[in-house]
Parts: structure tokens; sequence; C-alpha cells
């Protein structure tokens, strides 16, 4: 069993290397976290992800600038590749289908790939359509695999214009899909308006939304059968 100060210490490491865009220092970081037992899972969120979130604050207040993020991002991603091996499949007694992308115009898929590692880490079968994606690509995609859900990201306000369109066209083709958009400049409200099923403003509030929805749409279509057998 890890002690509380030596587990505080690595996470801080985990979290410095990312903002110091230092690959190396994540790596050993990393390495260390799993010598000394620490969760992998806490490694990553508590770690390597508060460090991109205090990234992502210094970008709002300019004092970092996109070759800064993506730097931070290499760092992020090098402590990642040691430590996802080791992160166990969680079941959560619910499995679905998502497709997840970051939405055309827009090339930022930190926080995309983030939230895709929760799905995967939680058993969903994901489809990532990457980054920049043509805003009918979600629509074909959602009705080629049927899936219980949709996840739109976008960075910029410019970009996540485009979102509407996307919830209005796979509504249309498909009122039982789910969609769920997230990223810095969607809220709540934005969600809303807009007829998004969810809104995620980080990777663990977009898995817990994640299931509320598709267990909702479960139950939707178990009543639906149970209905067409008793008639």
């Amino acid at each position: 069993m890890i002690d509380e100060e030596k587990k505080k210490e690595i996470l801080e490491k985990l979290k410095r290397a990312v903002i110091n865009y230092d690959e190396d220092g994540a790596r050993d970081a990393a390495k260390e976290a799993l010598e000394a037992g620490l969760d992998p899972a806490e490694a990553i969120f508590n770690g390597l992800v508060s460090g991109m979130e205090e990234v992502g604050r210094l970008f709002e207040r300019q004092e970092y600038f996109v070759p800064e993020l993506l730097m931070c991002a290499d760092a992020l991603y090098a402590g990642l590749d040691i430590l996802k091996p080791h992160m166990k499949k969680l079941d959560l007694g619910i499995k679905g289908t998502v497709v997840i992308g970051t939405v055309e115009g827009d090339v930022h898929d930190i926080g995309k790939n983030i939230v895709k590692m929760m799905f995967d880490v939680a058993g969903f079968t994901v489809y990532d359509l990457g980054r920049d994606v043509p805003l009918d690509r979600f629509v074909e995609e959602q009705l080629r695999t049927d899936a219980d859900l949709v996840c739109l990201s976008a960075m910029m306000t410019t970009t996540m214009v485009g979102m509407k369109k996307v919830i209005d066209e796979i509504k249309k083709r498909n009122p039982k899909a789910k969609i769920m958009i997230g990223g810095a400049p969607v809220s709540h409200d934005i969600a809303e308006k807009w007829g998004a099923d969810g809104y995620a403003k980080d990777a663990s509030n977009a898995l817990k939304e994640a299931i509320n929805m598709i267990s909702a749409l479960k139950k939707l279509k178990e009543d639906a059968e149970a209905k067409a057998v008793s008639e």
C-alpha cells in the first residue's frame, strides 16, 4: 500500500511534467507510479489530467499559447503510453456503442482523447472519428454503427456552431440516438438550446452522462419489446 505522502509526491511530479512540457519527466513519473503501486487510473486522472487542466487555465489566461499546449499534450501522451496498458477494465454493468470526434475545422483533440479513454476503460465500444471531422460523417457513422451515443467535441466558438447541424440531422434520421457535446466553449445552456441530450464539462462527467443516457435508452428498448410481446 502506497503511503499518502509518496502518492502526493508522484501525482505532483506527473502534474508538473505536463505543465512544464517535460516528456521524459512524465515517463519517469509514470514508471515511478507503477513501481510504487499507485493505481494507474488515479495517476492518469489526478496526475496527468489535472496537469492538463492547469494548462487549459494558463491557455485561457494567455500565459500559454498553441505551441505550449501541443508540447504539454505530448508530455501527457508520454505518461499515458506507460500507464494506460495497466488500467483495468471496469465492469459498470452497462455496455454501449459510442461515436466520438472533434467537429470540422477544429484540430484540438486532447479532451476528446481523454473522454475516449474513459469509455474504453468502462468497456464501451468506441468508434473514434478523430479530429476535424466533416459534420456529415458523424451522421453517417451513427447510422452505420447504430451507436447509442454520439459525442461531439469543440474547443473554439467558431467550430462549436457546427454541432447544432449534426444534432438536428441525427435527430431527424434517428430520433432514438443520444447526443452529448463538450469542450471549452460549450455549456449546459447551449446543450439544452441545441437539443443535445447531455453536456460534459470533463471526462468523468462525460462517462456518468453516457451511462445515464444509455441506461435510459436500454430501458426504452426493453419497455417497447415487452409491450410488443404482450400485444
